[in-house]
């Protein structure tokens, strides 16, 4: 399956860059392989006398990428390739490929100010803006001015390239590699429920009726289409809700919840292929970086928690608030990668036209005293 990913058509030109840059941007769309095939063109071009350091927002993300670029490489977790997320630490001395959260990243800084342990870091899914990752960018482009050695790629799949690469010194010093979108194309259906606004979380049977929706339209896709099914809530309740609903309202089909909290067992169920048609209801965890096999479907309900900062109250908040084009777009991603997929919106064409192209950076709408501290 690998030899068929986009990203490998430009991989001549990733390892020429990296060879004559110190960073680099690439960009495409989901699906296109940057997050498991980018850390193996960096060994390519000779980047692993060092560690290349691969970052990942999430925990279920680091782990479940450097499971699949372990078993791509035919080497077992922990050798070659290992991963680091908060409690769980599998690298070894042999570790030259190694996974970890933004926030693992920023506390070697701390023991290790210019990261001499790392040949390259990689830092996936930029867009998302997180604290984590624009501090962790400012302080790699420190690095690079310290260490002509060092390399820096920023990936993802909505990523604003010439903003990236302007901080980096701009297209002479951090060029941007744009890699060709999916193999499958992918049919979006907008079903918004009557019973709530735009912007607003549909109620639990609504949500159990888009995937009713969506799984006749995989099954009038004939046979070998994947079955199973990824639906998009805000949170932990909303996911209890609809899952509720859906297992009493399907037959024949297995329910199972993704989210933050769940152990790293419950959360490893879902990459497992299971006897019967599936339904994953899942936070935005699930938005980026994850290669959930048999996945066929998508239905979106358009809306997550958002942090926010009230300066007035001085208190954090976490609304739930419609999600940008850029994360509906990832969103639909989850489907059409080994076959075309279908994704049940369940707003309208209008109100995705008129959303916010990104998600505001974290550093606009949150409170920057722990950053301050942290710096």
């Amino acid at each position: 399956m690998a030899l068929a990913l986009p990203i490998l058509a430009k991989a001549s030109d990733i390892v020429s860059a990296l060879a004559r840059h110190q960073a680099l941007v690439v960009c495409g769309a989901t699906g296109s392989g940057k997050t498991t095939q980018l850390p193996q063109l960096l060994l390519r071009a000779g980047l692993g006398r060092g560690i290349i350091g691969h970052t990942q927002p999430r925990r279920i993300a680091a782990r479940s990428v450097a499971q699949r670029i372990a078993s791509e490489m035919g080497t077992s977790l922990g050798d070659v390739v290992g991963v680091q997320v908060r409690f769980d630490d599998q690298t070894s001395p042999r570790t030259r490929i190694k996974l970890m959260t933004d926030g693992i990243a920023l506390a070697e800084l701390i023991g290790d100010p210019l990261l001499r342990r790392y040949d390259a870091m990689i830092v996936d899914e930029a867009h998302e803006r997180s604290l984590n990752i624009d501090l962790l960018l400012a302080s790699l482009r420190l690095i690079l001015r310290k260490r002509p050695e060092f390399r820096v790629v920023i990936t993802s799949a909505t990523i604003d390239p010439a903003r990236f690469s302007d901080y980096f010194g701009g297209a002479d010093a951090c060029p941007v590699i744009e890699v060709s979108g999916r193999s499958f194309p992918i049919r979006t259906i907008y079903s918004p429920p009557s019973s709530c606004a735009d912007g607003e979380l549909a109620n639990p049977q609504e949500i159990a009726d888009a995937v009713h929706e969506a799984r006749a339209a995989l099954a009038r896709a004939g046979p070998g289409t994947p079955q199973d099914v990824l639906v998009f809530v805000p949170g932990e309740r909303e996911i209890r809700a609809a899952s509720a609903a859906i297992a009493s309202s399907l037959r024949g089909c297995e329910v199972l919840p993704l989210f933050a909290r769940l152990s790293s067992a419950e959360q490893d169920r879902v990459f497992a292929k299971g006897e019967q048609p599936r339904v994953i209801v899942a936070t935005n965890v699930a938005e980026t970086s994850l290669t959930l096999p048999a996945i066929g479907a998508v239905v979106d309900t358009g809306v997550a928690r958002i942090s926010r900062y009230d300066p007035r109250r001085r208190v954090g908040t976490l609304p739930t608030e419609p999600v940008s084009r850029a994360s509906c777009d990832q969103r639909s991603g989850r489907c059409g990668r080994v076959s075309p997929g279908v994704c049940v919106r369940l707003y309208s064409e209008a109100s995705y036209a008129s959303r916010d192209a990104l998600t505001p950076p974290e550093v606009l709408r949150t409170n920057l005293a722990g950053l301050v501290l942290r710096m």
